[in-house]
């Protein structure tokens, strides 16, 4: 008579270790302790980096559009995208950062935005600068911006990284190199594109970059 196969437990430290924690009721509930930005809606100043302090911030002023379509190419209207980056000297403002470069008494370097009802977005920042890894091969992170699509919950969140055409260390970027293809590597890398000023927007050089969501071109996440 054959024997039934042990259960499968996953690997030994990816058990539980602590029973289930019990969430307050609402549907809401589980969200609260997702890392989000503000607790407030989204305002248009939320989108713009530059103006969240009483000073400029110091650095190259640029926006960055596009559109968040799906695996067809249709836009997804009114989703929260977030932004997170170093300033333009290669440090966030957080303190688990070690680089000793300034910090900008001006620039927080996070903020978020709703798409429109075409998927479209746009963020005004402070191009960010590139940083050292602290590795023994002297290693640096290319200039990138940090991105989160919300989707319809917190537990659809997909997060990835942008980066700027023509910067010398793109050859070089080991997370940018995680992604699987060439094809890949180029949908996380924005183009430069003169346009006229966004109403309401501060003079910047323009940035393009879409996301795309799933299907065979997608916007791919680095590991």
């Amino acid at each position: 008579m054959p024997t039934s196969p042990p259960l499968y437990r996953g690997l030994p430290l990816r058990q539980p270790t602590r029973p289930p924690f019990l969430l307050p009721a609402g549907p809401e509930s589980a969200e609260l302790y997702g890392p989000v930005f503000g607790h407030t809606d989204v305002t248009p100043l939320d989108s713009d980096l530059t103006r969240h302090h009483p000073g400029t911030p110091i650095g190259e002023r640029i926006t960055v559009t596009g559109r968040l379509l799906d695996h067809r190419g249709h836009p997804v209207p009114h989703q929260l995208l977030e932004l997170w980056q170093a300033n333009a000297a290669g440090r966030y403002a957080h303190q688990g950062d070690r680089h000793d470069a300034p910090l900008d008494p001006h620039f927080t370097g996070a903020g978020r935005a709703l798409t429109d009802a075409e998927g479209r977005y746009a963020f005004t920042t402070i191009k960010p600068g590139p940083y050292p890894l602290g590795t023994p091969d002297h290693a640096w992170r290319a200039a990138h911006l940090h991105f989160s699509v919300f989707g319809r919950a917190f537990t659809q969140r997909l997060v990835t990284q942008m980066y700027f055409e023509g910067d010398p260390l793109l050859a070089h970027d080991s997370v940018l190199h995680a992604a699987p293809s060439a094809a890949a590597r180029r949908s996380l890398v924005a183009t430069c594109t003169p346009a006229p000023l966004l109403p309401g927007r501060p003079p910047s050089l323009t940035y393009h970059w879409n996301i795309v969501l799933g299907g065979p071109s997608p916007t791919v996440a680095p590991a």
